[in-house]
C-alpha cells in the first residue's frame, strides 16, 4: 500500500520562492532612502518574514506538526533573548540603552532558519540561513548590537531547534492494510521510522 501525499516537491519549492520573492518586493519597496537606515529597515523586515515563510512552508507541505515545531522553537527563541535581555546589563554599540545582549531581532531570524534547514534540509535552510545572516549583519551595521550579541542568538535557535525540531518524513509513519480473501484474513500493521 502506498501512502498518497498532495504534497509535490518541486511545487513547495516554487511556492517558496514566490513567497519568498513576495516578501522582499514588499520589504525592498518600503525601504527608505537613506542607505544606512535601509539596511537595518531590510534587516527587520526579513527577520519578520523569515517565520512567516518558514510557517507557509510547513502548510505547503501539509506538515503540521513541523508547524507546531517551528513556532515553539520560535517563541522559546525569541523568549529566551528577551528574557536575557533584562539579565545581562550589556550596552548598544550607539549607547542608545543596555539591552544589547542578546540580539531579538536575530533570534527571530536565526530561529526559523535552524528549523528549515533541521527539519527540510539544506536545500531549505541554506536560503534561509542567508537572509538571517544578512539580518544578523544589519543589526551590527546599524550598530544596535555587537557581532556576539548576535552570535548569542544563533546559538540560543540551534539549542532549541536541537530540543524540539524533528526531520520531515512525508509519509504517514503508521500504516495499516487489510487483505480478505474467502479462506481468511490478514490485517497489517507498520511502523516506519
Amino acid at each position: 500500500m502506498t501512502p498518497v501525499s498532495l504534497w509535490l516537491p518541486q511545487a513547495g519549492y516554487n511556492m517558496f520562492k514566490t513567497m519568498a520573492g513576495a516578501l522582499l518586493a514588499v520589504i525592498l519597496s518600503g525601504m527608505p532612502a537613506r542607505a544606512d537606515s535601509g539596511v537595518e529597515t531590510a534587516g527587520t523586515g526579513i527577520a519578520i518574514a523569515l517565520p512567516l515563510i518558514a510557517g507557509g512552508i510547513t502548510l505547503c507541505k501539509d506538515d503540521w506538526k513541523g508547524a507546531a515545531q517551528v513556532t515553539l522553537s520560535t517563541a522559546l527563541t525569541v523568549g529566551t533573548a528577551l528574557a536575557l535581555k533584562q539579565i545581562v546589563r550589556e550596552q548598544r554599540p550607539d549607547h542608545s540603552d543596555f539591552h544589547s545582549f542578546p540580539s531579538d531581532t536575530s533570534a527571530l531570524a536565526f530561529a526559523p532558519a535552524q528549523f528549515l534547514w533541521q527539519r527540510y534540509g539544506w536545500e531549505y535552510g541554506l536560503p534561509a540561513y542567508g537572509a538571517a545572516t544578512f539580518v544578523a549583519w544589519s543589526r551590527v551595521d546599524a550598530q544596535k548590537h555587537h557581532w556576539w550579541d548576535t552570535a548569542a542568538s544563533f546559538g540560543i535557535s540551534l539549542v532549541w531547534n536541537e530540543i524540539f525540531t524533528t526531520r520531515y518524513n512525508r509519509y504517514d509513519s503508521w500504516s495499516a492494510d487489510l487483505d480478505a480473501s474467502p479462506s481468511g484474513a490478514l490485517a497489517t500493521l507498520d511502523y516506519r521510522w
